[in-house]
């Protein structure tokens, strides 16, 4: 392996912009509905849940352990993630031949993308997930320059921390084990450390597939009711790409195609294995799930290549320069639509102005925010209304009232903010919610938020409605309803898996 200039100063330098920027706006609107599922996961720790493997319940229960559950608090891992993703990219484009410019430029890329910035934001799987992609890339390019097959073992333990992070690790990883298998690197199956590390990858990995075997596989039941839904977004392959585009800065463009084109030219040929993971990691999710967002975690791999590319094709300096701070130019414009750094109605005028919205992931009605920003808005205050309608309550009537919400954003926020108010643990079938069931609650008194009454009807001999729940800011369908039921029908317990909710 050639030697390469190093520009490491530069590319910490990059990352820690990355760092200041999410802290600094951390606490600027409030917390994220899947932020309140995570914390309450948290509190029910266990090797797996019916939507995702446990790290992330794991890591909220640290922060909580060591640092409470303030929002700065919450977010300070995903912005260390973030920021380890934009250094871990420019080392990446050091590992694939790039030189100062090339390794600035990758590290550039990997901050200014607007979905990698929005996910950086808040306390989420998809927050962690780019980072080990990225650094399993890295690895798999150190291989290569250094012959270093003992590295496999570190690839395994990274991957299998992925997998207990999101199940779609397993999509990269098979990826790349599809691409060695097409390209010269195969001949690491000749050596034991590439099969020590897919070893060391399914000992981690096999607590939480242990626990979904116990459970018959909970996670796939929950996608085939969301596909069956339609709750997602559909969208052709070449609206799925366009959107890509967007969400990577358009402006970026050029540069993760041209990380394409490098795996596959002769000067990037020793590490092709990573177009064909890229390639095939595009194609099962555009088949399978085109959720705009499965696919963010692939793109430092093309910016670091794409970068390294450039700079082959660019030789002058101010061509060069000039490209980076165009790109410094149009991540600053898009900033605010996906980090929270303006004040709500200053967020409203500014994203009007530029004819801008986030695109929507899911076929939700949308308020005056896009979906990632309304979820951040009205939590607390549903606890407070909720509360105002049990402190109503006779106390030898209250100490047997549960209090029901139809999914953990309702459940979540309960939890979290309802000790504040006098409220017990919320209870919900929503999720993993389910799993956690009714505790010792007969139903036999209950404040139930948002339901239709003719179904209440069939539960409850008596119901009225006791409040009603609406922000300005947030999700239309958070606003409903609040019911005070007795006289239920079927106990609770016996009701409970008719009230199953997976979707």
């Amino acid at each position: 392996m050639k030697q390469v200039p190093a520009a490491t100063g530069t590319i910490l330098a990059i990352g820690a912009a990355k760092l200041a920027l999410h802290l600094s706006a951390s606490h600027h609107y409030g917390y994220f509905v899947d932020e309140l599922y995570y914390i309450a996961c948290g509190d029910h720790l266990a090797w797996g849940y019916v939507d995702q493997p446990p790290l992330i319940a794991a890591l909220a229960r640290i922060v909580h352990l060591a640092l409470g559950d303030s929002l700065t608090a919450l977010r300070l891992l995903p912005a260390l993630a973030g920021a380890g993703l934009v250094i871990m990219t420019g080392f990446l484009a050091r590992e694939l031949g790039g030189g100062r410019f090339a390794q600035a430029l990758a590290a550039l890329c990997a901050l200014a993308a607007p979905g990698l910035l929005a996910f950086s934001s808040i306390f989420t799987m998809n927050a962690f997930e780019p980072l080990f992609w990225t650094a399993c890339t890295f690895l798999f390019a150190r291989i290569v320059n250094t012959a270093d097959q003992k590295l496999w073992l570190w690839m395994g333990a990274v991957a299998g921390l992925g997998l207990e992070n999101k199940h779609s690790m397993l999509i990269f990883g098979t990826g790349l084990v599809l691409g060695v298998v097409l390209t010269k690197q195969r001949i690491a199956f000749r050596q034991p450390w590439i099969w020590l590390g897919g070893a060391i990858t399914l000992a981690l990995f096999l607590p939480n597939l242990i626990w979904n075997v116990q459970h018959h596989f909970p996670f796939l039941e929950l996608q085939a009711n969301i596909r069956r839904s339609g709750r997602d977004v559909r969208l052709s392959p070449l609206d799925f790409f366009g959107q890509e585009a967007l969400a990577m800065l358009p402006v970026t463009l050029p540069v993760w195609l041209a990380g394409l084109w490098y795996f596959f030219s002769a000067g990037g040929q020793r590490f092709r294995a990573l177009g064909w993971a890229w390639l095939f990691t595009a194609t099962v999710i555009v088949l399978v799930s085109p959720r705009v967002y499965y696919l963010f975690p692939a793109f430092p791999i093309l910016f670091a290549a794409g970068s390294v590319q450039w700079e082959n094709w660019v030789n002058r300096p101010v061509l060069r320069w000039g490209y980076a701070g165009l790109t410094v130019i149009m991540a600053g414009i898009l900033v605010p639509l996906v980090v929270p750094v303006l004040p709500v109605e200053t967020y409203i005028r500014y994203s009007r102005a530029l004819h801008l919205q986030q695109p929507a992931i899911e076929n939700h009605a949308l308020g005056p925010l896009p979906q990632i920003y309304a979820d951040q808005f009205g939590w607390e205050e549903m606890a407070a209304t909720v509360a105002r309608a049990y402190n109503r309550l006779p106390p030898e009537v209250r100490v047997k009232t549960a209090i029901f919400g139809q999914n953990y954003g309702q459940a979540g926020a309960i939890d979290l903010f309802g000790p504040k108010y006098g409220l017990p643990k919320a209870i919900s079938t929503h999720q993993s919610y389910f799993y956690w069931g009714p505790r010792d609650y007969t139903g036999e008194s209950m404040i139930i938020m948002d339901d239709r009454p003719e179904r209440l009807a069939e539960l409850f001999d008596h119901f009225k409605q006791v409040a009603r729940v609406e922000h300005p800011y947030s999700m239309p369908y958070e606003h409903f309803d609040v019911y005070y039921c007795t006289g239920i029908k079927v106990p609770l317990k016996e009701l409970w898996p008719r009230l199953k909710k997976w979707q």
